[in-house]
Parts: C-alpha cells; sequence; structure tokens
C-alpha cells in the first residue's frame, strides 16, 4: 500500500512539473526572469543614453528623513495619480512615456521648459530626484533627461517609482 501511494505522489509530482498545462499553475521561474532580465536591461540602457543617476526606495526615504536638501519630481499625470498619492514632499510634472526628443505642450500637459526649470528652481547642483509609476514606466526618464538638458547637473531616477514606495510601506502624501 505504501508503495502504491509513494508511486502515485510520484507519479503526480513528474505530471504536474513536466506538463506545460499545469506548469502554468506555478508559475515558470525561466519565463520570470526572462521578464525580469528584460526589463533590467531597458532600464540600464535608459540610464546609460540619460546619464543621470538611480536610487532605490529604501535610499530615498532615507534621504527625505535626513532632511537631504533635493527636488522629487513625480511625473505621473496630475489628476489620475499624483493627486492621489505620491512620496511626501514631491512637485507634479507631468511627462509622457515614450522619450519626449523635443519638448512638447501636448505631452507635458500644457507646460513649458521654462515652468519645468522654475519647477526644479535656480541652484542648477540640488539633487533632483524623479520617479513615476513603476520600473517599466518611462516618465521618470523622461524628466531626468530634461532636467539634464536644462543644465541640472545631479540628476537621479529612482526607478521602482510610487509602485516601490507602497510596497517597503512607506507613507504618502495626496491632494484630496
Amino acid at each position: 500500500m505504501r508503495r502504491n501511494v509513494l508511486l502515485l505522489f510520484v507519479c503526480a509530482a513528474l505530471l504536474l512539473t513536466a506538463s506545460p498545462a499545469f506548469a502554468g499553475l506555478f508559475g515558470d521561474k525561466f519565463e520570470d526572469e526572462a521578464v525580469k532580465e528584460e526589463g533590467a536591461v531597458k532600464l540600464v540602457r535608459e540610464v546609460q543614453e540619460g546619464g543621470y543617476g538611480v536610487v532605490t526606495a529604501e535610499e530615498l526615504k532615507a534621504w527625505i528623513d535626513s532632511g537631504k536638501k533635493m527636488v522629487i519630481v513625480d511625473t505621473m499625470p496630475y489628476e489620475a495619480s499624483y493627486k492621489k498619492n505620491h512620496i511626501p514632499g514631491a512637485v507634479a510634472f507631468e511627462f509622457p512615456i515614450p522619450t519626449m526628443e523635443t519638448w512638447d505642450t501636448a505631452k507635458t500637459a500644457g507646460k513649458t521648459e521654462a515652468d519645468y526649470e522654475a519647477l526644479l528652481g535656480p541652484d542648477k547642483d540640488v539633487p533632483i530626484v524623479v520617479y513615476c509609476g513603476f520600473v517599466k514606466c518611462t516618465r521618470s526618464h523622461n524628466g531626468a533627461i530634461w532636467a539634464q538638458k536644462l543644465g541640472y547637473t545631479n540628476v537621479i531616477r529612482q526607478p521602482g517609482g510610487i509602485f516601490a514606495w507602497k510596497g517597503k510601506g512607506y507613507p504618502v502624501e495626496s491632494e484630496d
């Protein structure tokens, strides 16, 4: 009897791990890793192209807690995202998802380069931290690139955005 139960268990395990239909129930670690790799390489290439730094949600939280002087920019749409929740102290300036090669006010909620520069302030060396929703979102990439084009020298992207911030359990602010 024991042998039959053991044999039945082994057969069930083989079926579950070998069958693509059943493998999907437990996820595919290889496909998951391929997706992670694709996202990681995309992020690295954006950072290389942009020439800016990166910071984790945890590091940014430590900077905020220490009182570090910086400008934090939420690049998500104001009504749909920023107004509902944003990193404490962040200011809103919407950027589009695809790379914005030339300034387009239709893609920045009607705001100009001069508006962005006024928001960032006159100190070109102050840390400018930009974020959006999550790693695959490239609004923060646009915000970082344009801060550099305007002459800011200490531009940093927090790629995990508000999702990573909330995933760490950190507090958010809202306008509601």
